[in-house]
């Protein structure tokens, strides 16, 4: 049972997800209204996720993301979910700068509303995945296109579907593809030129190549 750091500065929004999540056997150890108690909170309960909103105070822009990034880099364990109300697709380039793509998710807060699935997500980052929203997805699809114009129509949806953290088998489900997906992936590595190394993740390196 991962144990969860909730971070939202509408109290009313955070109490009712904190009981949604504890019925789906997700231990909230403790909640944060902004950024100052949510480090403070991360420090004393040593939680294995945190799960945090973009925009909080002290100045409501996006310290939620900022608080991410930095609880990221000097916690390398701790999985982050960050929530936001709008499909700001520079926010998802921040948690993954550097290549630190495990553990990391990125949801719309219209999401929450479906908590079984909400709490699946949290699993999955805890468990080392990253999830990101298929609507954010698909707003980086529409504004970095130029990037991957040498990709095949079918490798790029493939692609697209490696970035919301889908497994080979998922993507052949979704894609309907019975054999293939392998290949697909094996020319995507190769026209974006990601020759096998020891020192980086392919998979990880195309993903930042797409959302870039």
């Amino acid at each position: 049972m991962p144990r969860v750091v909730l971070a939202d500065d509408h109290a009313f929004f955070r109490e009712m997800l904190s009981r949604s999540l504890r019925e789906e056997g997700i231990d909230v150890v403790a909640e944060a209204g902004d950024v100052p108690s949510l480090h403070e909170a991360v420090a004393r309960f040593e939680p294995d996720v945190a799960v945090i909103d973009v925009r909080m105070p002290p100045n409501g822009t996006t310290d939620g993301l900022q608080a991410a990034v930095e609880l990221r880099a000097r916690r390398p364990h701790l999985a982050t979910l960050v929530l936001s109300a709008h499909k700001e697709t520079a926010h998802l380039a921040a948690l993954l700068d550097g290549g630190r793509a495990r553990s990391v998710g990125y949801l719309l807060k219209d999401r929450v509303s479906k908590v079984e699935e909400f709490a699946a997500a949290i699993r999955d980052v805890a468990a080392g995945k990253y999830v990101v929203d298929r609507d954010v997805v698909s707003a980086m699809v529409a504004a970095r296109r130029r990037r991957i114009t040498h990709l095949t129509p079918r490798e790029v949806e493939v692609l697209a579907l490696m970035a919301e953290g889908l497994s080979n088998a998922a993507i052949g489900e979704r894609l309907h593809l019975q054999r293939g997906v392998e290949a697909h992936i094996r020319n995507i590595f190769v026209k974006l030129d990601l020759p096998e190394a020891p020192s980086y993740n392919r998979r990880v390196q195309a993903v930042l190549q797409y959302l870039q």
